[in-house]
Parts: C-alpha cells; sequence; structure tokens
C-alpha cells in the first residue's frame, strides 16, 4: 500500500485531548501517523499496542482496531446508526460521526475537512 495516496476522510485523533496524530481513509485502505510533536514528547505513550509510535504512517487495508474499539455495539451501534444516517458497516464514517465527543478511554477522533 502506498502511504502517498491522497485522504478522502480524514480524522485529528486525540489522546487525553493531546493530538496524538492523523487517521485517514484512502482509496487504498487507512492510514495513521503520529504528529513529531507526539512523538517528540517522552512522557505521551503510543496510542495503542498495535501502533506503537514510530515517525513513518501506518498502513491497513481495514481500519485498524483500536478505532473500532471505540464505536458503540449491538442496540446503542443500531440507534446510533438509524439517528445519525449511518451506514452501520462504515466504521470510519461511524468513528468520525460519534467519537469526538465525550468517549469511554483516552481516545477520541475529531473529523477534518
Amino acid at each position: 500500500m502506498n502511504d502517498q495516496v491522497p485522504a478522502m476522510r480524514r480524522g485529528r485523533v486525540l489522546r487525553r485531548d493531546r493530538e496524538a496524530g492523523i487517521l485517514e481513509e484512502t482509496t487504498m485502505g487507512f492510514r495513521f501517523t503520529y504528529t513529531d510533536d507526539y512523538l517528540r514528547d517522552p512522557t505521551m505513550p503510543a496510542i495503542s499496542l498495535t501502533l506503537p509510535k514510530r515517525p513513518g504512517p501506518y498502513l491497513a487495508t481495514k481500519l485498524f482496531p483500536c478505532f473500532i474499539a471505540l464505536l458503540a455495539e449491538g442496540a446503542l451501534a443500531e440507534i446510533q446508526c438509524r439517528t445519525l444516517r449511518l451506514d452501520e458497516r462504515d466504521y470510519f464514517g461511524r468513528v468520525l460521526a460519534t467519537c469526538g465527543g465525550d468517549v469511554i478511554g483516552s481516545l477520541r477522533v475529531e473529523a477534518l475537512p
């Protein structure tokens, strides 16, 4: 997968209200890249054990599990998708639409233009 593919949708990933990186959807899949400031701070941990801090982007054909774990499941997911008119199978869209506010855990994702 090419890390130079333009992003279709993007989100700013925050860990405890500090910008940790950028999550992007591309035509080839998904890309997560830590910000330089976050990488330079030794007190800030990786956002996930599966995404250790490193300068280059992570590329995947499916959305990274640590972001899927932010999503509601079951009946709550159905209600959210119906209310917000989201495709339940569009995990990236659901992350951008529902995980920018008050969520359980230390991660949240805010949609970027």
